[in-house]
């Protein structure tokens, strides 16, 4: 506008939360649900990062085109091709999931990205980005990523159970939501276990990788449990309800904050979206898939996902509904309650 002062030096993050995702084989429909639910919920402008596989490029650009201009218009979408900057990218490539070691590339690729928060395709927003992007804002001087625990109960966790590497603190972290200041990254020195000094990001990377492939068993996310076991004041961990897993409420209740404040982010690992053994997680995901994006969100979205739920009950993660339910209430009540009174004062002006 005229007269309006301008900003040039503002960073990016600034101006839009960004988003980054790895998406190979089979993970296109996942990913597109995903960034549906973030579009649905969040306020600021979106910047999506998407690390596909060429095959999928097209069906991407594609799909994301056919989205409503009212939609449309909250993001921009980048995609880039599948890249390892150091070691061997066929190794790279295999170590867990298909591809799922770009995620620990992102710093190195997306130089002028000041922060971005990274998720697994199989993840859901049940309430604005713009909510968890404010945790940046408690990072203390030292924190430059933030994860939430792998487990909540250290006798029944994984790591605490059956790791041959180090990991961090009792139970480790979960690398599916991972919230990053690249910035903050790529700028410093990390200790490790290869020499007495510090390394950078990527020179420890393939190092770390040579050292410990024998004893990782989930890849990507080992590795990054290693550096910040060497490295602790690095690390903000955020509570369960920003990252709730089945193994949250499939041996009973085990994540306080979503009992008290409900799920923020959703994780359907392990393929629950797509089987049977959890059908509260399956019945989120196929109602925010054919919710049509126009549509009143209390009538396409939270009713049906009220009535399936019903049918959930008799399951250990559907005798709790209120954890699933409560933020994506809290959030379509504001979604509502914006667009009603932006409608009142657009008429109140003529």
């Amino acid at each position: 506008k005229p007269g309006e002062q301008k900003h040039p030096k503002e960073p990016s993050s600034l101006q839009c939360m960004h988003l980054a995702v790895v998406a190979c084989g089979d993970r296109l429909e996942e990913t597109l649900i995903m960034l549906k639910s973030a579009v649905l919920f969040s306020n600021r402008r979106l910047c999506f990062h998407i690390f596909a596989e060429d095959s999928l490029k097209p069906e991407f650009e594609k799909k994301l085109k056919e989205w409503p201009s009212s939609y449309t218009k909250k993001f921009e979408s980048n995609i880039y091709p599948i890249t390892f900057s150091v070691g061997n990218a066929q190794e790279w490539k295999k170590l867990f999931k298909p591809c799922a070691a770009q995620r620990l590339f992102l710093p190195v690729i997306l130089k002028d990205v000041d922060s971005l928060l990274y998720v697994d395709t199989d993840v859901l927003f049940l309430r604005p980005i713009d909510d968890i992007w404010h945790l940046l804002r408690e990072f203390n001087s030292t924190q430059l990523a933030a994860m939430a625990p792998e487990h909540e109960i250290p006798k029944i966790g994984w790591y605490s159970r059956f790791a041959r590497h180090p990991y961090y603190g009792t139970t480790g972290v979960n690398s599916g939501v991972m919230l990053m200041n690249l910035t903050r990254i790529r700028s410093t020195q990390f200790k490790n276990s290869l020499i007495p000094g510090g390394l950078t990001w990527e020179e420890m990377l393939y190092p770390l990788y040579q050292k410990y492939k024998n004893y990782i068993t989930w890849g990507d996310q080992d590795l990054l449990n290693i550096i910040f076991y060497f490295n602790p004041e690095c690390l903000y961990v955020f509570p369960c309800q920003w990252n709730y897993r089945p193994d949250h409420c499939m041996y009973g209740s085990n994540c306080r904050g979503a009992e008290e404040e409900g799920v923020s982010i959703l994780h359907g690992n392990r393929g629950v979206y797509h089987d049977d053994k959890q059908p509260t997680f399956k019945a989120l995901y196929e109602v925010i898939r054919d919710f049509p994006f126009e549509d009143n969100l209390f009538q396409s979205l939270y009713y049906p996902l009220q009535s399936r739920f019903l049918d959930t009950v008799h399951t250990l993660c559907g005798r709790i509904p209120q954890v699933f339910l409560k933020q994506i209430e809290k959030t379509m009540k504001k979604v509502y309650e914006n667009r009603v009174i932006v409608y009142l004062g657009a008429n109140h002006r003529y």
